[in-house]
């Protein structure tokens, strides 16, 4: 990916961690809410666990529920700010700033076989995201996005239906499973 994309996301994720979790407010997404956060608990029980990507820590604290210890990373120190202030499981969740791109400050950059992977992210409803406005030569999908402060930003944004999801996790993930609801969908398999 261009340098320049992932430096304006960066930039773009930081201006905007103060009111990144309006996106989880909205009425239309809230059965879907609740039964993620209700899943991802039964994923990682007695495990160690990565989040990459953390952002603002929505998932942490329903996932980090019953692990053994959470690892929650971010590139971005506005975002695991928030992330930090949530209600999190004593003693089990540690924040580090890790490039999601590189995993540059991590001891170990290979996950072991049988390690479970989970996946999750909002789809395209028209009604709900806004439009995409244009794709790239590499078929991704970007979204032009206005904060509070009415800077206006493009933002990288897929939105990837299973076939697309199977298709780049590739041979080595087994027990594949994808639940799609309304706004939301989630990925799960392990590494053989």
């Amino acid at each position: 990916m261009c340098s320049d994309v992932v430096e304006d996301m960066r930039a773009y994720y930081a201006q905007r961690a103060a009111c990144y979790e309006r996106v989880y407010h909205k009425p239309e997404r809230q059965a879907d809410l609740r039964a993620m956060e209700a899943w991802l608990p039964s994923r990682f029980g007695d495990r160690r666990v990565l989040e990459v990507a953390c952002g603002t820590g929505w998932w942490t604290p329903h996932g980090a529920r019953d692990c053994t210890h959470w690892l929650a990373t971010d590139i971005n120190a506005a975002t695991m700010a928030v992330a930090q202030r949530k209600p999190l499981p004593a003693g089990k969740v540690e924040f580090a700033v890790v490039d999601a791109y590189t995993f540059d400050g991590l001891e170990s950059q290979r996950f072991e076989a049988g390690a479970r992977v989970v996946m999750l992210d909002n789809r395209y409803v028209q009604a709900s995201n806004l439009p995409i406005t244009r794709r790239d030569s590499e078929g991704n999908s970007y979204q032009r996005r206005t904060l509070d402060d009415a800077s206006v930003h493009e933002v990288l944004k897929n939105f990837p239906d299973r076939d697309e999801a199977f298709a780049v996790i590739g041979a080595r993930a087994t027990d594949r499973e994808w639940i799609a609801f309304d706004h939301y969908w989630l990925l799960s398999y392990r590494l053989a």
